[in-house]
């Protein structure tokens, strides 16, 4: 299995759950159900009466950019999420999460990538990259994880280490 697409998935992941999500699931190795081939896939949900729709939104921004920066800190490229074909989707998520909050489109432009320095700063930290690295470890060694094995991968990080 792909690393990249490991730490691409991670990063989603543990922003998710720092921000208050819960990852049902997540794999480096989905099925295919005759839609684009896809290398990794997560399921996340949100608590329903935790957060109104513009702070799921907001979060929504975060977490769908958090993959393609994790994966740009592991490999060392620092590409712009919106110009990688891989990222579509996140980019595009990401996009209409935001489009509520930024109707003007170079505004929105600079918001996600001011949210992507963001991401980049925070996921780069010594902590951060080390509960990202812990949930590598996990998704390389089994390919698919429950929302169990998930929480255990990360739990003493994430206690240690609230998002805000």
């Amino acid at each position: 299995m792909d690393e990249t697409t490991a730490y691409h998935e991670a990063g989603h992941a543990v922003v998710a759950l720092q921000l208050g999500a819960a990852v049902l699931s997540m794999s480096i190795d989905p099925d295919d159900d005759d839609g684009p081939r896809r290398y990794g896939e997560i399921e996340i949900g949100w608590p329903n009466d935790e957060f109104d729709d513009d702070q799921i939104r907001h979060r929504s921004v975060l977490v769908a950019l958090a993959g393609p920066v994790a994966e740009m800190i592991y490999t060392g490229d620092p590409f712009h999420p919106g110009l990688v074909a891989e990222w579509k989707e996140d980019w595009r998520t990401a996009w209409i999460a935001s489009a509520s909050i930024f109707r003007d489109e170079r505004q929105r432009l600079r918001f996600l990538e001011d949210v992507v320095a963001k991401l980049y700063r925070r996921l780069n930290s010594t902590h951060h990259w080390s509960a990202i690295a812990a949930l590598v470890d996990q998704l390389l060694a089994h390919e698919t994880l429950d929302e169990e094995q998930i929480a255990d991968a990360v739990y003493d990080w994430l206690e240690a280490w609230p998002y805000d």
